[in-house]
């Protein structure tokens, strides 16, 4: 499921939830996680772990959208600790002036903090030194309407990144721009999406090298994806790869090492594909980069293949649902590992992977850890895409496990879904075992902090032809609560082991990213609109504030002009969790008749639609 997906003018939602089971999962679990129950006495510590590569900025700032190129979501600041984080309050806020899903996360130079709204993705400058946190400016670059028709998972935007004083981010609509950050001016606009196709985008770029890293959306639209390297300085376009096709096409040269010997045969991205279907075979890139300085490389993954009817694409159908290290200043790929091969449940593999070292088996690995959709958590070799261990993070049925000397899943033949008949119970569903929602990792601790999903699904595939800038999905897929009772659980989890240290179970979906402090405090929010401080090693809740909207979006930590530490997080419910599944939000709107998801049907008991910043302080 990609981060953009459409059906014109009456959305892609309706057909999705069309035929969903009127199954209520309930209030799953509980509504009071104010502990971890037994795992309160478990506290854990990975010694000798490392990040790949440092904060950016100074500590109090956030200039990127994970803090750092590694992805960890890690701060260094350590004001809020375990024992007087009972004393956060609401220390300000601020409306974006824009309903729907808000995801990402504000970025902080200096003093000052940028916002970047879902369409039409408005970015805001706020003076964090002025009482009242009035604005420096604001920008709105044009962006064609038509985009919203075409957003598959509501109209997000997951963030901005700066550099060299500049804000850069990426419009519904395909663009990605350049902001002068001090005075709110475009500086350029480069078109790099074709709405005729149905290509939008919605990720949040990295600058690495002076070049800002962009890719696209639209994986249910029969589009090709790729990934591409823009000039910071200029906007013009220093290369560009596609995921699927032919070598020349995905840069493959005399740099990529294959790991498994099943990835050995060349133009593998266009021969595990029947005839010329690769050209509109999904794999694009609205998920998260990384970059690891040493090895000079970044890591993106995929998304699904297309149609969702694997019966049109016999075969692997690399390089979709899968995870690629490439050279940041020629677009080469490395390696490449797909988790799902032929993925005919969309497990795409945009996840964000998380660049560590690890003690493992005696010896430090440089690591690059991944929470698939599929249910696996993978810890790999990020020099060499070796998959060290994978295991499953999320109740699962669909594979019995992955073979290492392969890399490739154990598959249940009972859960594959084919043409013309219903497979039941199939989990986890197409929203993965985590989605969007992004997790943090604390070398303090070593300990991976994870939101996830528990939900299954029923699939029926079904026969679709292609028309350029129309759904080509090819099946339909209602979801339900899995196994236990709850929808989502927040966790800790050992890369190093491949276990869970400690778990909270929620009601519904954790769809919000999370972020672990050096004072040894995670922060996450949940869809039903409470934001959590949790002790990292005990995974005790030491504090909850009920916010206006759902979260999903992802909280960041900054100091502010007085010295004090300061954790900021959106309010909004949306993106594909709170706009395809959810029961009514929109309350709002009562004249929105499109029809509403019934795996969460009972959510807006607890939350609508929304925009908001919230910034908690001591």
């Amino acid at each position: 499921m990609t981060g953009v997906r459409t059906v014109g003018s009456r959305t892609l939602l309706a057909a999705l939830v069309a035929s969903a089971c009127s199954r209520d999962a309930g209030t799953a679990g509980t509504r009071d996680s104010s502990a971890a129950g037994s795992n309160a006495a478990a506290a854990t510590v990975v010694a000798g772990t490392a990040l790949a590569s440092p904060h950016i900025g100074p500590a109090g700032e956030w200039q990127m959208p994970a803090g750092d190129y590694a992805n960890s979501r890690y701060s260094e600041l350590a004001q809020i600790t375990p024992a007087n984080a009972k004393n956060l309050h609401a220390a300000w806020t601020f409306s974006t002036g824009v309903l729907r899903g808000h995801e990402g996360q504000p970025l902080v130079t200096g003093n000052t903090m940028y916002v970047v709204t879902p369409y039409p993705n408005v970015s805001y400058a706020l003076d964090l030194a002025a009482e009242g946190q009035p604005l420096k400016w604001k920008a709105r670059p044009e962006n064609a309407q038509t985009a919203v028709g075409l957003a598959c998972c509501d109209v997000v935007n997951r963030g901005a990144a700066f550099a060299d004083g500049r804000i850069f981010y990426n419009l519904l609509d395909g663009h990605t721009v350049a902001i002068d950050a001090a005075t709110g001016k475009l500086i350029w606009s480069t078109a790099m999406g074709s709405l005729a196709k149905g290509e939008t985008m919605t990720m949040a770029p990295i600058v690495v090298k002076g070049k800002v890293i962009v890719g696209s959306s639209g994986g249910e639209m029969g589009v090709r994806g790729w990934i591409a390297a823009l000039d910071a300085a200029s906007g013009k376009v220093l290369w560009k790869a596609f995921n699927i096709g032919p070598d020349a096409d995905i840069k493959v040269g005399a740099r990529f090492k294959h790991f498994y010997a099943t990835d050995a045969s060349p133009n593998q991205g266009a021969t595990s594909w029947p005839s010329t279907t690769w050209q509109q075979g999904g794999a694009t890139v609205w998920g998260w980069i990384s970059y690891d300085p040493a090895l000079d490389l970044i890591f993106h993954g995929t998304s699904n293949p297309g149609p969702w009817n694997g019966a049109q694409r016999p075969g692997d159908n690399k390089w979709s649902a899968s995870i690629i290290a490439r050279d940041v200043n020629s677009g080469e790929m490395v390696w490449a590992f797909q988790p799902t091969p032929h993925d005919v449940w969309d497990y795409d593999a945009v996840n964000e992977n998380i660049l560590v070292d690890l003690p493992i088996g005696g010896r430090t690995r440089k690591a690059l850890v991944h929470f698939d959709r599929n249910g696996f958590a993978y810890t790999m070799d990020r020099a060499t895409g070796e998959v060290i261990l994978a295991k499953a993070y999320v109740p699962m049925n669909w594979s019995t496990g992955v073979d290492l000397k392969t890399g490739r899943p154990v598959l249940d033949t009972a859960k594959i879904p084919y043409r013309g008949k219903k497979v039941t119970d199939i989990c986890p569903s197409l929203e993965g075992g985590k989605n969007q929602q992004p997790a943090a990792f604390s070398p303090v601790t070593g300990l991976f902090y994870v939101p996830t999903n528990n939900l299954c699904m029923d699939f029926e595939a079904r026969d679709v032809a292609y028309l350029p800038g129309t759904p080509y999905i090819g099946g339909n897929a209602p979801e339900k609560g899995g196994p236990g009772g709850y929808r989502g659980e927040f966790m800790a989890w050992d890369a190093t082991t491949g276990r869970k240290v400690w778990g909270i179970k929620e009601p519904y979906p954790v769809w919000g990213g999370a972020l672990v402090t050096k004072g040894g405090v995670v922060f996450y929010g949940t869809l039903d609109g409470w934001f959590k401080a949790v002790d990292a090693r005990t995974g005790t809740v030491l504090w909850k504030f009920k916010v206006g909207s759902g979260v999903v979006g992802n909280p960041i930590a900054y100091t502010g002009p007085d010295g004090k530490e300061y954790i900021a997080v959106y309010s909004g419910i949306g993106g594909d969790m709170g706009l395809l599944i959810a029961g009514d939000v929109a309350s709002n709107l009562p004249f929105d008749v499109r029809e509403r998801g019934s795996t969460l049907p009972d959510i807006s008991r607890w939350t609508s639609w929304g925009g908001m910043l919230f910034v908690f302080g001591l």
